[in-house]
């Protein structure tokens, strides 16, 4: 199904169908006291239907709900499209992973009963919905009969309304990462209720680490190296580093291509080997960047990596990232590579990559970023994002080299 379709249906549909469960639960609260977690939880859903890289951005949340309650299942309701992450980093068992297939609007609504009969027949003491404003997974924590329901609420803000019946809920909060916003959800499981000012959750700094991993073997690691210098020769003398130009489902993402075309060809004329990496659908993109860098030192990788876990390989086998703001920035924190990120529709500041191994580009543009949870991430530049295009590439070239430079330095010494 076309994201412009789920957008129309979520905003009318969605809507009508949040105001009538808002009456049903409004009538069944008068006969009924107020839901809260019961001591000892055995299944609580998280329901987390953005795109792959969220899921990094949530491993705390999942660490945080083990450390509180150490004897719950914890179910995961994703987009079967982005299950790969979550059976990789192996957050939950397998029989406990549920997906819907949003291929069409009929296996959707298939999908959506089925889970919803089966987290009924299961007795979940709560379900956290991960969405910001997303009306189908607040009607889906609804569906699934969890008495507690945690989620995010815009409070007083205009717009977007998604019901009432989230009972206990926090408001979202644009100016915090949204891996602490995450962990809010967490410590309102535990609340007596909705909490407008969430004044009982603890202080939090941002999460220093992912607390995620992906355990790979010395032997394993050698052999991928291997194979990528068999079949990429030039990768045998000189270290690689990895660029990711394409912009996914979000094109107003991408850093501009003539910018990444001047940074490799500075990184091949200082002696790196630089790899394009993206899907099947970006072999156009670096098919026309390979001939614009023009230099036998820069290789296309584009579908070269057959799954997550091959990806992480590949990063194992670099030294540097350079990337848009997307999945391989997240994934890259679960491997020992520096990474550079450009933001701008988007920022970092909300979304960026945990850990210390990253460096984030921004260019500070007045109307930056545009994307938010109250705009259903449409944008208003018109395909002209100045908030990228005024990153220049100068700049992050040296910064590149620099990098490269210390490290190898430091291997040196």
């Amino acid at each position: 199904m076309k994201i412009q379709t789920q957008r129309f249906i979520d905003r009318w549909l969605g809507q009508l169908l949040c105001s009538a469960v808002s009456i049903w639960v409004r009538f069944l609260g008068l006969f009924s006291p107020p839901a809260t977690l019961r001591k000892e939880p055995k299944n609580i859903l998280v329901i987390l239907l953005s795109e792959m890289g969220s899921i990094v951005l949530a491993g705390p949340m999942f660490a945080a709900i083990r450390r509180q309650h150490p004897g719950v299942t914890i179910h995961i309701l994703q987009l079967k499209k982005n299950q790969e992450v979550s059976k990789l980093l192996q957050l939950t068992q397998i029989e406990a992973m549920h997906s819907l297939d949003d291929s069409s609007g009929g296996t959707l609504i298939r999908d959506i009963l089925k889970v919803s009969l089966a987290m009924r027949r299961l007795g979940l003491d709560a379900v956290i919905d991960c969405e910001l404003f997303s009306r189908v997974s607040a009607l889906l924590s609804f569906s699934t009969g969890a008495p507690v329901r945690v989620g995010f609420t815009p409070h007083t803000q205009e717009g977007l309304y998604r019901g009432s019946f989230i009972n206990h809920a926090i408001p979202y909060n644009p100016y915090q990462h949204i891996s602490k916003q995450f962990l809010s959800l967490v410590d309102a499981l535990g609340s007596a209720g909705s909490q407008p000012r969430n004044k009982a959750a603890p202080i939090r700094a941002l999460p220093a680490h992912t607390e995620l991993s992906v355990d790979f073997t010395a032997p394993e690691l050698q052999a991928y190296r291997a194979k990528v210098q068999a079949d990429h020769c030039v990768t045998r003398d000189r270290p690689l580093v990895l660029m990711y130009a394409g912009g996914g489902i979000l094109p107003e993402r991408a850093w501009p291509a003539a910018h990444y075309v001047r940074v490799g060809q500075g990184l091949c004329d200082a002696g790196y080997a630089v790899g394009l990496i993206g899907l099947k659908d970006d072999a156009q993109l670096a098919q026309d960047l390979q001939t614009q860098i023009r230099s036998d030192a820069c290789i296309d990788l584009t579908g070269y990596t057959k799954s997550i876990r091959e990806l992480l390989m590949l990063f194992h086998c670099a030294q540097l990232l350079i990337t848009n703001d997307g999945g391989p920035g997240h994934f890259a924190t679960l491997t020992p590579i520096q990474t550079m990120v450009f933001f701008g529709p988007e920022t970092g500041k909300l979304y960026g990559p945990l850990g210390t191994r990253n460096m984030v580009w921004e260019s500070g543009l007045a109307c930056s970023p545009c994307l938010s949870a109250y705009n259903h991430r449409l944008t208003f530049c018109d395909g002209d994002n100045q908030c990228l295009k005024r990153i220049a590439p100068d700049p992050v070239l040296d910064q590149a080299l620099a990098f490269l430079q210390t490290r190898t330095a430091a291997r040196a010494a």
